[in-house]
């Protein structure tokens, strides 16, 4: 199965973890970066397309002024990250010049992908560097972003960026072998598929306890949400393997791998689903959920029980079940205020081509 899943990417994006970059002295580790950029390089050589996601910036930036761990002041953490954003990419530039490849560095923030044209223009700038054989290496421009320093992570960037191009392919290279059940525990092992993400697999997912990472294993879940939503296999495996890359692509039972859901979105429904913080809730009844769920059917006003937040015509808004539970997103086609006064023209909230469900 993981074979045939993976025969045939052409196009892969990787992620690496702080925890795969840096060593003990929270300094880039130059020796772990030669090996990933040389795995990197033979997936290139071997024609595939290579999108790189780099955290290690503010690890780095750390390191040069000697803090131990991650500070938790916002200027403190612009600080690291502008220092290390640039000898990151100096190193990697360096390295991959040996293998005779060019990179550039694209730095985001959610208000760019949120945007439908600087979505659409950033999608168009990385298709191009891939068409000239460069590597793009992404990040969060941190030195400027607020919300994803602080709550942010580069595993969800990743899978944003796979779905945004789209990728075949995404893998996240980390400090662990992959999804670990039972950790801790005599019975814990590495599990080689997850088809679904039910909520023993989620219960299993624990954060970070590294002074310089973000995250853990839960925003990789979060991940995976996104990446088998968009119709997008994803694995989760050890960036301290040599051969780890060349592996997952042969085939081999390497890591975690996520299965894809068996529909593929397209791309404006995937911008609708993942793409936006959603500035508000509507909540719907029973027959309005299995309406939306089972039938393929628009949201209509009388089905909607509540309408929460502060939001105009044509923003994402959240679709909630009965009991409170998000199941779709879609672009609101009146504002909150005429909702909430069910003063509409018409009864059609939110119509389903605009309508994805998650």
């Amino acid at each position: 199965m993981r074979r045939k899943l993976l025969e045939r990417v052409s196009r892969l994006v990787v992620k690496l973890g702080t925890g795969v970059l840096t060593d003990s002295r929270k300094q880039p580790d130059f020796l772990q970066l030669v090996q990933l950029v040389a795995q990197l390089a033979e997936q290139r050589r071997a024609g595939r397309e290579v999108v790189l996601v780099s955290s290690g910036a503010v690890g780095a930036g750390m390191g040069v002024l000697g803090l131990a761990r991650r500070p938790a002041k916002l200027d403190q953490l612009q600080a690291c990250a502008a220092i290390g954003q640039s000898r990151l990419m100096a190193l990697y530039g360096d390295l991959f010049e040996k293998f005779g490849l060019h990179v550039a560095q694209v730095l985001l923030t959610h208000a760019d992908l949120a945007d439908h044209y600087r979505h659409l223009n950033a999608r168009n700038a990385l298709l191009t560097l891939l068409d000239r054989g460069v590597v793009p290496i992404i990040n969060e421009n941190d030195v400027v972003s607020v919300e994803e320093l602080k709550f942010g992570d580069n595993d969800r960037l990743s899978a944003l960026v796979a779905a945004l191009l789209p990728a075949d392919l995404l893998v996240i290279l980390t400090s662990v072998e992959g999804v670990v059940a039972h950790y801790g525990q005599p019975n814990a092992h590495v599990l080689p598929t997850i088809e679904r993400l039910d909520p023993e697999i989620v219960r299993w997912a624990t954060g970070t306890t590294s002074p310089t990472a973000v995250g853990g294993m839960i925003t990789k879940i979060e991940a995976a949400r996104i990446a088998m939503r968009s119709g997008l296999p994803l694995v989760i495996a050890s960036g301290r393997k040599r051969d780890v890359l060349a592996r997952i692509l042969a085939g081999e039972e390497e890591g975690t791998l996520f299965r894809p859901s068996p529909a593929k979105l397209q791309s404006r429904k995937r911008w609708i689903a993942f793409f936006h913080h959603p500035r508000g809730s509507l909540f719907v009844d029973d027959g309005a959920s299995r309406a939306l769920r089972e039938q393929g059917r628009s949201l209509l006003l009388p089905g909607v029980t509540r309408c929460e937040g502060d939001f105009d015509a044509g923003e994402v808004v959240g679709i909630c079940d009965p009991d409170g539970r998000e199941f779709a997103r879609g672009l609101a086609a009146f504002g909150a205020d005429p909702i909430r006064a069910r003063t509409l023209p018409n009864p059609e909230v939110v119509h389903r081509d605009n309508l994805v469900l998650l």
